[in-house]
């Protein structure tokens, strides 16, 4: 009986160990607020979900670099919307800060809606890069 439990236990702790990649978690919109609705309560709502879209849409793997090319594009896109005064990225972690000209300060992980930030509620075809 107990060699069978010492045989066991490595079996239990083994399935009981979770899985590291956070990006499914973090990218899962179920149970939360749809972005098309959350766009239209304000001018920097609309900005925050168009760069959470660009933000999904710019995945290009699964490695650090891939992850960090990711963040560049979305950092990219933000940079040529009118409200956003600056962007810090933490491409392992999956997030963008963003910081707009009113002072607020919210951070987005990536939305995988199919749609481009240009087809947000509230956002006019962004202009070109700066």
């Amino acid at each position: 009986m107990n060699r069978r439990l010492t045989l066991l236990l490595p079996v239990l702790l083994a399935a009981a160990c979770r899985n590291y990649d956070l990006e499914s978690r973090l990218t899962d919109q179920g149970g939360l607020v749809p972005a098309d609705q959350y766009a239209r309560y304000g001018k920097e709502q609309a900005e925050a979900v168009a760069i959470a879209r660009e933000f999904g849409r710019a995945a290009q793997g699964h490695t650090p670099e891939a992850f960090a090319r990711q963040a560049d594009a979305a950092m990219t896109y933000a940079k040529t919307l009118p409200e956003v005064k600056d962007i810090g990225a933490d491409p392992l972690g999956h997030r963008l800060t963003i910081r707009f000209a009113s002072g607020w300060r919210v951070a987005v992980n990536p939305v995988n809606d199919g749609k481009s930030g240009s087809e947000t509620p509230g956002i006019a075809a962004a202009p070109p890069p700066r």
